[in-house]
């Protein structure tokens, strides 16, 4: 395990339009040499975390072993991969075979996991039974076409959502982490890159407040929720010996109480309004469609954002209120399929140790497992 400062996250992808062309690697540049002058550069090493979408394999020849960087930043490449076997820097890439399932309908289901296909890839030879192996190899042939074709790679981020999206669920979040994490273990690599791979898992807990201009799953990626439990039983071992999440302990929630849609509530005019008002400041995206709350009715979804704004207002009484359209209620209004959340306690600093030592242990435990 190394010990690296990202410079930046993903500062190429096509919809920035360019803005961090020009400043990304100088700014890797000047960060390594500070690191170097300070004595550290043996220990500690920049690098630029990408996304995948740097490197692509051409339409006329769409197998691995054809993959080049991307033509308009094909130069910059070139150079920042040269500054980095340099400096013994490693190129970081994230990669998420969700994200080539989202929004593409004619993707093979199968090819996004780790348990076998029907039809393998056949590039030259070599079978590809998953997009993981894909798309890492997709980047060793582009280094390779530049001269680099031995450069250590780190996996930056990878992971998988459970929920915002008809994919997004714990059910295939725990097929994939139990086909990635034996591979890891088993230090398996891939076909043009056998062995040891350093991988980071993204990520933790959920973001309820991370923009999801991508898409509703962005908020989801945590492998605990939003209160330190574990979303599902996953054996960070890889090796059948049973290691799994350990949940935050001692968590304490507020008042088992949640607001509701009214529905002595005369006047619904302004219900539309109050909803968007709610879920501009709570997070509503379990309504979206495929995700877990997508099968309440109209007076259901209005519940649910009611009581997200009030569990992020601490459950402030005045927070339930919406013009008359809502109001508090102890019976738990979730449903089979969908949880109405209960905000846990966070009025001091003393209340949340005992949820960040489980999280932060259970973090280090993965760095350094791999």
């Amino acid at each position: 395990m190394g010990v690296y400062v990202a410079v930046g996250n993903e500062p190429f992808l096509k919809s920035y339009n360019n803005s961090f062309l020009n400043i990304t690697f100088p700014a890797l540049q000047n960060i390594q040499n500070a690191l170097n002058e300070a004595g550290l550069g043996d220990r500690v090493k920049a690098t630029v975390p990408l996304n995948a979408d740097v490197y692509l394999s051409p339409e006329n020849n769409p197998y691995p072993s054809s993959g080049i960087f991307r033509p308009d930043i094909s130069g910059l490449m070139t150079q920042m991969v040269q500054f980095l076997s340099k400096n013994g820097a490693p190129f970081t890439v994230n990669i998420y075979p969700f994200l080539s399932l989202y929004g593409h309908d004619d993707f093979p289901l199968n090819y996004a996991f780790f348990d076998g296909v029907d039809n393998p890839i056949n590039d030259n030879g070599i079978l590809y039974t998953n997009v993981f192996d894909a798309n890492f190899d997709t980047l060793v042939a582009a280094l390779k076409s530049v001269g680099f074709g031995d450069l250590p790679i780190l996996v930056g981020e990878v992971g998988w959502p459970t929920e915002g999206d008809k994919n997004a669920n714990v059910g295939l979040a725990l097929r994939f982490y139990n086909g990635l994490l034996p591979r890891l273990a088993g230090n398996r690599g891939t076909p043009r890159r056998p062995g040891h791979i350093e991988v980071y898992l993204f990520g933790l807990i959920d973001e309820d407040a991370k923009s999801i201009a991508p898409g509703n799953f962005e908020r989801h990626w945590g492998i605990f929720r939003y209160d330190g439990q574990p979303k599902f039983p996953m054996d960070l071992s890889g090796q059948n010996q049973e290691k799994y999440l350990i949940g935050a302990q001692n968590v304490k929630y507020l008042a088992p109480r949640w607001c509701m849609f009214n529905p002595n509530a005369k006047d619904l005019t302004n219900l539309p309004d109050n909803i968007n008002y709610a879920c501009t400041f709570g997070d509503c995206t379990a309504l979206g469609y495929g995700s877990s709350c997508n099968n309440l009715d109209a007076n259901g979804n209005a519940s649910y954002a009611f009581n997200m704004y009030f569990q992020v207002q601490n459950q402030n009484p005045m927070a339930c209120n919406f013009q008359g359209l809502a109001k508090i209620t102890t019976d738990n209004i979730s449903t089979p399929t969908c949880n109405f959340i209960v905000q846990i306690v966070g009025s001091s600093a003393s209340s949340l140790i005992p949820s960040l030592v489980a999280i932060l242990f259970v973090s280090l435990f993965m760095i350094l497992f791999w």
